[in-house]
């Protein structure tokens, strides 16, 4: 499905990122992805890769640094190939009640998952644009689409995830560009596993399939997004929650 293909994922240490690049390697893509403080996870997961025969890198990247992203982009060109399909996974977020969250709460969680996100699209996009062909997708989450109990900041920040993949989606299509978003609910590791027992078993009450996904369900949905499989699917947001 995504043979020979080059893709480039943030955040390629957590749960979901360790997901997606085990699902693209899976699916015959030739893998390269981000890491900040996963280091030993991002260790475990090339070794992981090297034994199975899958062509996968990982390059430490803080994502609010504007210039490392340019430089990455870069060497990923120089030393995999040309980048075909960007994931916007890296994100973060801390649980707190509105009334405790401070300035600098609000600006890690926004910067993170806003401002990194739309520093690495630039870095990478630059390269699309020029051969006139892309795949970008965004990691957002059903916290940006449902009136749920979740912290503010990061509903704000996942909102924002979704205005700007319906705009670059309108700009970018001109020159062969998909850009769309997946929206993960409630999942059985990364940082739902911050969510208090009582509103997991709240969400799992509202859920059609009474459970938590797994990473490795969101990720198959995103190598299908990534797949010409899906060449028509555009500017859209899918939920992948069981059915809220």
């Amino acid at each position: 499905m995504l043979k020979n293909k080059v893709a480039f994922v943030t955040g390629g240490s957590g749960a979901v990122g360790r997901a997606i690049v085990r699902t693209f390697a899976r699916h015959g893509a030739r893998v390269a992805y981000s890491y900040k403080t996963g280091v030993e996870k991002a260790q475990q997961l090339d070794r992981e890769a090297a034994a199975a025969g899958f062509d996968v890198r990982s390059y430490p990247l803080d994502v609010l640094d504007a210039k490392a992203a340019c430089e990455l982009a870069v060497t990923i060109e120089q030393q995999v190939g040309p980048v075909e399909i960007l994931v916007n996974n890296a994100g973060t977020t801390n649980v707190l009640p509105f009334a405790m969250i401070d300035e600098k709460d609000w600006d890690v969680v926004m910067d993170v998952n806003v401002k990194g996100m739309f520093l690495v699209t630039k870095a990478f996009a630059r390269g699309m644009i020029r051969r006139r062909a892309g795949n970008i997708i965004n990691i957002g989450s059903l916290a940006g689409m449902r009136m749920l109990e979740v912290p503010v900041h990061y509903a704000a920040a996942k909102s924002a995830v979704t205005g700007f993949t319906f705009a670059l989606a309108r700009e970018l299509g001109r020159y062969n560009i998909r850009v769309n978003a997946v929206a993960p609910g409630m999942l059985t590791e990364g940082v739902s596993t911050n969510v208090p027992p009582k509103q997991q078993e709240q969400y799992k009450s509202y859920c059609a399939l009474s459970r938590a996904g797994r990473p490795e369900e969101v990720a198959e949905v995103v190598a299908f997004l990534a797949s010409d499989r899906s060449s028509y699917i555009n500017a859209q947001s899918i939920p992948v929650d069981g059915g809220i």
